[in-house]
């Protein structure tokens, strides 16, 4: 079929526009990149924009070589796989129970659900509680308050209710109860949403600082937003580190912050390729009804 040339017309504003956004979409983190290789005199001038200017990886080595890095990069590693586990565990559990119409009780468990998404009990008794079970300085202050997203939860519920009811009746003819329904049935047919709620979930995890600055006191088990945040509010410990002299000190206040934002993002960007296919086909199955 020949194309007509309104459509070629169409088609190349389309390209150009597209790429465009795609340019501004990038452009932040490519600058930030830039400016991570940079040196100091080009930074501070301004003179940063795509490419690095006056080549130096200083600051790298100085953060590389911070034992403290590595600390709370480690635990933001076990806080994220952690997490991500008992979210997916929880969530999937609750929103197939909540996908059954035969659930007694199915509609005010889901308004009930509903209603913590728009009103909680406030910061101070979130603080009080989290002491009060003796979960502050641990790892469970991180990964439990928030274990179950609601909005996560529901586009599940809506994945699940869209499930054709003859799968399990056939199922259960076959002899298998409600949990070997889901394991064997539900779940190895819901890849793609399963997919996206770890993308979502992992990447909550991994960019969260608020639980861990309000939660935990001691710098060991600060994850590695923490190190970025205090990075960014002047406690500069890759300068601090022993390893720093006086000549480069300068050199790595000027991008300390691009280059620990640099190795912050990596294993985000180096996973997202592997579930990319899932994502919009997870979402969309699971919300639109």
């Amino acid at each position: 079929m020949k194309e007509s040339i309104q459509y070629k017309i169409f088609k190349v504003f389309n390209t150009i526009i597209l790429l465009l956004i795609v340019f501004l979409t990038l452009y932040p983190f490519i600058n930030v990149v830039a400016q991570s290789f940079s040196s100091e005199a080009y930074i501070n001038s301004g003179k940063v924009s795509l490419f690095p200017r006056g080549f130096n990886v200083e600051t790298y080595k100085t953060v590389i070589k911070d034992t403290m890095f590595w600390t709370n990069y480690k635990n933001t590693v076990i806080y994220t796989v952690v997490g991500t586990a008992i979210s997916m565990v929880l969530t999937t559990m609750f929103a197939y129970a909540l996908s059954k119409k035969r659930l007694i009780g199915r509609r005010p468990l889901t308004l009930f659900a509903v209603f913590t998404m728009f009103f909680n009990g406030g910061l101070i008794p979130n603080y009080v509680l989290i002491n009060s079970l003796g979960m502050a300085n641990t790892m469970w202050a991180i990964v439990l308050p928030g274990a179950i997203s609601i909005y996560n939860m529901l586009i599940m519920k809506s994945f699940f209710e869209n499930m054709p009811d003859e799968l399990e009746e056939a199922a259960s003819i076959d002899g298998l109860n409600q949990y070997g329904i889901l394991l064997k049935i539900i779940l190895p047919l819901s890849k793609a949403v399963i997919a996206t709620m770890i993308l979502f979930y992992a990447v909550a995890y991994w960019n969260s600082w608020f639980s861990a600055f309000l939660y935990l006191d001691q710098k060991e088990l600060f994850p590695v937003t923490i190190y970025l945040r205090n990075m960014i509010a002047g406690a500069t410990s890759g300068m601090n580190s022993g390893a720093t002299s006086a000549d480069n000190l300068t050199q790595i206040a000027a991008n300390i912050k691009s280059v620990t934002m640099v190795l912050t993002i990596l294993p985000i960007l180096t996973i997202y390729p592997f579930v990319q296919k899932y994502f919009v086909t997870g979402v969309m199955l699971g919300s639109v009804k």
